[in-house]
């Protein structure tokens, strides 16, 4: 039998496999540098210092070095690219028409294992022969985003206490004490403002973060979760497509056992089912898919001890970037088809502003683990309650998977909104997430609706330094129904590549926009008209 030359892609795509099922520890030359977990045993984690030390040890190799920005004390957050060719700026990643991948670890710095893990990530693959992964993407990894934190250093039972190892970790919060996994809206944080300028700059087509969950005993190494929102463009093809080969993968090549984030309903009646988590963009993964594109959470499982948790993170980035890169062209392709959905006058969906916890069609299996009593109230083992310890037994019940959202109120999106010029805040604000606004808006013939308030709860408990507000009213058309819009005020159309965006942030009744974060409170009177307004502008006579 006469065997065919491979053509180059197919090539590639072999290679990645076969480098994917090396063992992680074999990658590893004697002669590379360590992360500080390698160095001790997986006993510690990495301090700033040892992780500006490790990418230091790097600078010889062909790698681009950066910093997205400060943090509120100063430090600098430093990026890596990965790619050949090596690339520097976003026009030259754009030159070479392939996925750019944003990785992000420790954004709560107790969740430590997605810092180590990325730090070897970008260590092997820049030692890996060629052709590999990064002659098919460009990698921008970010392995201490949270650095303020990460430098509270307590022990793991104090910051950490259902986590097993490693001995001193870092806090959740950011130095002002916000938690930056729910500051992607009111963008309050310094570091929040940095990665929201880098995706503007780069507009990674995926975006990957790194956490690690604990809560239910289960037989899971990782759990993932897509973008949940269900005005994602790209949530369905993520969840449905790619995250099914992701955990057919990690058991095939690595032996993990992966699943959907989330947690049992009940421990007592394991039946009631399996849910996930939050849809609202706050969180990061979730504001990601509201830009149009894909992104993944990664939960190890905080209960396993450091060096598992590590080992899978570092499986499932590395298998993350290799289907992105096999599935390049594709991926590309639906980005920029979220991209003129955006853009697109007619013909966009309408968007979700609240939605409600939904099921998959189907019943799952899933194992739960069982713990046994010790029969007194020590801690038997790190990352596991008071007076019991994991027992390694299993119990496979098959139940309901809430694993998505469904809306429970759309809104048609409009030509796009009017701001008053005194409100350069907000502009400030939208501008901050990538959104074009026009100054000096001409005048133009159109339909002008205003909000009308009728009433809004404000929530007693503070949360991120807010009492969140949720807002009722309607929109009210003028009593005529053309009008000459007048000039001077600040225009944010919804037809450019974050329309979505656009209406999800200014929408009065959206659940997480601008106006739960107190934006809008001095205009929060019984009858007031908000200073926003919606638009439907006339196109030759066409709306």
């Amino acid at each position: 039998m006469t065997l065919k030359p491979l053509r180059a892609r197919d090539a590639i795509i072999t290679l990645l496999a076969l480098v994917a099922c090396v063992p992680i520890l074999a990658r590893t030359s004697l002669n590379s540098p360590r992360t500080r977990a390698e160095a001790t045993g997986f006993r510690e984690t990495s301090r700033y210092s040892d992780v500006v030390a490790f990418i230091d040890s790097l600078r010889d190799r062909p790698l681009t070095f950066g910093s997205i920005g400060r943090t509120n004390e100063g430090r600098e957050i430093p990026y890596i690219i990965a790619s050949y060719p090596q690339v520097s700026t976003p026009e030259e990643a754009r030159a070479l028409k392939r996925p750019i991948v944003y990785v992000q670890a420790n954004i709560h710095a107790g969740e430590v294992e997605g810092k180590e893990a990325l730090l070897a990530l970008v260590r092997d693959l820049s030692a890996a022969p060629r052709p590999g992964v990064l002659d098919s993407i460009v990698l921008i990894a970010v392995p201490i985003y949270n650095a303020d934190g990460n430098e509270r250093f307590a022990s793991q039972s104090v910051n950490r206490s259902a986590q097993d190892g490693p001995e001193l970790v870092g806090v959740r919060q950011n130095a002002q004490g916000l938690d930056l996994n729910r500051d992607y809206i009111k963008a309050e944080a310094p570091e929040t403002r940095a990665s929201l300028a880098m995706f503007n700059a780069w507009d990674p087509d995926v975006f990957v973060d790194l956490h690690t969950t604990d809560g239910s005993y289960h037989r899971y190494a990782l759990t993932y979760a897509p973008p949940l929102h269900p005005s994602a463009p790209l949530g369905a093809y993520t969840r449905d497509s790619l995250l099914p080969i992701l955990q057919s993968r990690m058991k095939a090549r690595h032996s993990f056992e992966t699943f959907d984030y989330g947690d049992f309903i009940s421990e007592d009646t394991l039946s009631k089912g399996w849910a996930t988590f939050d849809s609202r963009p706050r969180f990061g993964t979730n504001y990601y898919g509201l830009r149009g594109r894909i992104s993944f959470l990664s939960e190890a499982f905080s209960h396993d001890p450091f060096e598992k948790r590590i080992a899978s993170t570092y499986a499932f980035t590395r298998e993350i970037l290799s289907l992105v890169a096999e599935r390049a062209v594709s991926i590309l392709a639906r980005n920029s088809a979220a991209t003129q959905m955006g853009v697109s006058v007619a013909g966009r969906p309408p968007v979700a502003l609240q939605s409600q916890m939904a099921a998959a069609p189907k019943l799952r299996p899933i194992a739960a683990e069982f713990l046994e009593k010790t029969g007194d109230t020590l801690r038997s083992a790190p990352g596991v309650r008071r007076g019991y310890r994991r027992s390694g037994r299993f119990q496979t019940v098959s139940m309901p998977v809430f694993d998505r959202f469904e809306p429970t109120l759309l809104q048609e999106a409009p030509s796009g909104y009017l701001i008053s010029p005194s409100d350069t805040a907000l502009v400030r604000m939208l501008q901050l997430h990538g959104i074009t606004v026009e100054s000096n808006f001409k005048v133009r013939r159109g339909r002008l609706l205003t909000f009308v308030l009728d009433s809004a709860r404000r929530e007693p408990r503070v949360f991120q330094r807010h009492n969140e507000r949720r807002i009722f009213g309607r929109w009210v058309q003028k009593a005529f129904s053309e009008m000459n819009i007048p000039a001077g005020l600040f225009y944010v159309s919804t037809h450019q590549p974050r329309g979505l965006l656009v209406q999800y942030l200014l929408e009065p009744m959206s659940d997480d926009g601008f106006a739960t974060w107190n934006f809008f409170d001095s205009q929060l009177k019984p009858g007031a008209v908000f200073s926003v307004s919606r638009v439907e502008l006339i196109y030759n006579g066409i709306n």
